[in-house]
């Protein structure tokens, strides 16, 4: 039986392969699963503290803002901030002269004035004969301008290659700010070009940026968990692209000129920057131009000096002679604190830090261009496998192959991040990997152990046992749990059952009904492969076209209604010879879509229908006594049938329902229906039709023609009363020709 193999496990495929394409989906990026994107973070993370080499690097020094800077003057610092532009003037001028540094790069956003200057401070010490000093008054304004700090912090940004900071942020513009010169990507030849954009920023004074060797911005990307892994390279502002801080700083190292673009595509959006080049250095960004940071490890992977310290010079230069100088604040409400994946209190300016050794290394981390078809393609294999190993082999052998293929995703994953920076996603090939294990696993230990035996107990009450063995051969192609399904349900009742019972004694009774429900069932079960539901009392319920999948589920479903009559007259030929009651069933019949499974209360359940259908097809038997009819079907059960002779009975507008139903009665087969039969349907169609038209002497006349035809028809004799009737007290005008009834 191996060659079916495929065939008897399909449902159990089917379920696994939609698990696959569940998490292909989400590599594909067509939808998002739930959690995913956090446990790609974490494993993000892991590698990043798992490859960081955790060693001092010395060739960049943060000059810290630091408690011991804030002191007064005193107490050996430089006092509060923020501080007069001439002290960070005398900073700049110190680290280029006096300790010989490479590059100085600001983590500090300087966008406001400082209006103060050297004669300010002359006033301030009380200098009154040089404010009584006439020509000194004159020349005042000139020798302010001329002595302002910001001219004197301008002045020294000259002493050395200097970087300034400024930031981007969602408000409005800078009034007395402005950003240095953006650039304008379009000679890439890429079209649309995606980047962060921000509306507002924090700039640079005018005086300040143009002295300065360059200038980039200090915005950190801070993913939806809180944690900082990336750097936007380039920001967009107003159609023009401005460079991160460390980019800067890079350019102005390498003395490179205008940015450009390596390319590539990435099967998602088309072709997309792979690449930064600056100054012959590749630098590799994700579509929204962003730089996964390379973190060394925890904080303090830089040497750290006081900026007090330098300003007095107590610093051995040594330690800061041709190095790269980073100035930034780590003091109590100034400090520029984040979380990365190394650390949950991280100085931001050391963000900037990694990223400049990274640059100058070329060891920054890369998510490719074909990173995601990467995704897609472990997903899919990694699924595919476990597919084959859950459906083939024995559960040991599975457990064999689900740790071989973690091992090597693993492997590759870690592989990938040491030897070639390359931070391929691994979150969705894991988890579709675990996930197909558990469901395989599961699924053979909770489901085929016992599945022939539950098929067995579960329906054994229900379907015909040639159903049961079927079943049983595929058990995963079956399932109580409850479904959305189009059925066709049966109700039959007894009529006068009250009247019945009280001619029989109570053992006589007890016969009776279980002989009748014996042959309503055999006739249901047996004859027509339908699954009963229950008695209700001397009632019938049963449906077809679940749990087995029935095409011909409404033409079994009338074929079994005519034969439960016919079941019904044997009987009473054995009843007549008991003395017993004749008995009367009517019969009502609907299909559409229902809700099928095991359904009840904590106390009981049973493999059931429910909806609107079932309830409709409980009203047509009960309608079965009004228009004396044996079987009533709804219309959307008569559209199902093929080669039958139906007769509707009348449109109708039952309890629980606004919109009116045609109902019909199955006459028979069309090709064994006599041709009287078919001249006396198209007679009581023409009768209808004006009882419809409103045509009551018409409606009537026909109406008696038939009567007379057949004397005991109840049907034909229910109708001429009614066009009698209508004659005399017309309908209203808003008439549809529905017939109300407001009891069950």
């Amino acid at each position: 039986m191996r060659q079916h193999w495929w065939r008897r496990n399909s449902g159990r495929h089917l379920v696994a392969w939609a698990l696959v394409g569940l998490f292909a989906g989400h590599a594909a990026a067509w939808w998002t699963l739930p959690l995913l994107p956090r446990v790609e973070a974490l494993l993000y993370d892991l590698r990043v503290r798992a490859v960081a080499p955790r060693s001092l690097d010395e060739r960049v020094v943060i000059v810290d803002i630091d408690e011991k800077s804030l002191q007064e003057k005193e107490l050996g610092g430089e006092g509060r901030w923020p501080w007069r532009r001439d002290r960070l003037a005398q900073l700049v001028d110190k680290l280029f002269q006096d300790y010989r540094v490479s590059l100085v790069a600001f983590d500090i956003v300087l966008s406001e004035k400082d209006d103060s200057s050297g004669l300010d401070i002359l006033e301030q010490l009380g200098r009154n004969e040089l404010r009584n000093n006439a020509a000194f008054v004159a020349e005042l304004p000139q020798l302010r301008r001329r002595l302002s700090f910001d001219d004197l912090l301008g002045q020294s940004l000259q002493s050395g290659p200097v970087v300034l900071g400024y930031a981007f942020h969602n408000g409005m513009p800078s009034k007395s700010a402005t950003l240095p010169n953006g650039f304008d990507p379009k000679p890439w030849g890429l079209g649309d070009v995606r980047a962060q954009s921000f509306p507002g920023y924090a700039g640079l004074l005018p005086k300040l940026q143009g002295r300065a060797a360059g200038a980039g911005h200090l915005n950190p990307l801070r993913d939806d968990d809180g944690v900082t892994r990336r750097v936007p390279l380039l920001v967009e502002h107003s159609g023009l692209y401005y460079p991160a801080l460390g980019l800067a700083v890079l350019q102005v190292l390498t003395g490179s000129g205008p940015l450009e673009a390596m390319a590539a595509d990435d099967g998602q959006s088309g072709r997309r920057v792979e690449k930064l080049i600056v100054g012959g250095l590749a630098v590799p960004v994700d579509r929204a131009l962003n730089a996964l940071v390379p973190f060394r490890g925890a904080a303090h992977s830089f040497p750290y000096v006081s900026a007090s310290d330098v300003l007095h010079g107590r610093v051995p230069k040594e330690q800061l002679s041709q190095r790269i100088v980073l100035v930034g604040t780590s003091a109590a409400g100034l400090a520029d604190l984040v979380t990365t994946p190394t650390s949950v209190s991280f100085p931001g300016v050391e963000v900037h830090a990694n990223l400049i050794t990274g640059l100058l290394d070329q060891r920054l981390f890369q998510a490719p261009a074909y990173a995601q078809a990467v995704e897609l393609l472990g997903t899919m294999m990694l699924g595919g496998l476990m597919v084959f190993a859950g459906g083939r082999l024995k559960p040991s052998y599975t457990l064999v192959v689900f740790l071989a293929a973690l091992l090597a995703t693993v492997s590759l994953g870690m592989g990938a991040v040491l030897t070639q920076q390359l931070m391929l996603p691994m979150s969705t090939p894991l988890a579709c990997l675990l996930v197909l294990f558990l469901y395989g696993m599961g699924y053979g230990y909770f489901v085929e152990a016992r599945g022939r035996r539950q098929m067995s107990a579960l329906f054994a009450n229900y379907v015909p046992p040639e159903l049961v063995t079927k079943m049983a051969e595929n058990p995963e192609a079956f399932t109580m749990a409850p479904m959305e399904r189009e059925l066709t349900v049966l109700f039959a009742d007894v009529r006068n059952f009250t009247a019945i019972s009280e001619h029989l004694s109570p053992e006589a009774l007890a016969e009776l009904i279980n002989a009748y429900l014996t042959a309503m069932s055999e006739v249901v079960r047996d004859g027509y492969r339908g699954t009963l539901d229950k008695y209700i009392g001397d009632a019938v319920m049963a449906f077809w076209g679940a749990p087995v999948p029935n095409a011909q589920h409404a033409q079994d479903a009338v074929h079994a209604a005519i034969a439960m009559q016919r079941a019904a007259g044997k009987l009473n030929l054995e009843f007549q010879a008991k003395a017993w009651p004749e008995l009367r069933i009517g019969i009502g019949l609907n299909s559409g879509s229902m809700r099928v499974g095991d359904m009840g209360s904590k106390i009981r359940r049973a493999y059931t229908v429910m909806g609107d259908a079932v309830n409709l097809g409980a009203r047509l038997e009960g309608l079965t006594k009004v228009y004396g009819v044996d079987v009533l079907i709804g219309e959307a059960t008569r559209d199902l049938l093929r080669g039958w002779l139906c007769r509707e009975v009348d449109l109708v507008r039952v309890k629980g329902k606004d919109d009116a139903v045609r109902i019909f009665e199955p006459l028979g087969l069309a090709l064994e229906c006599s041709s009287e039969l078919h001249q006396e349907k198209a007679q009581w169609d023409l009768a209808l039709a004006a009882y419809r038209r409103q045509q009551w002497l018409v409606a009537h006349a026909l109406f008696v023609k038939l009567r007379l035809s057949k004397p005991d028809c109840a049907l034909y004799a229910l109708f001429s009363d009614r066009a009698a009737e209508y004659q005399l007290t017309p309908r209203p005008s808003d008439w549809d020709g529905a017939t109300q009834f407001d009891r069950k």
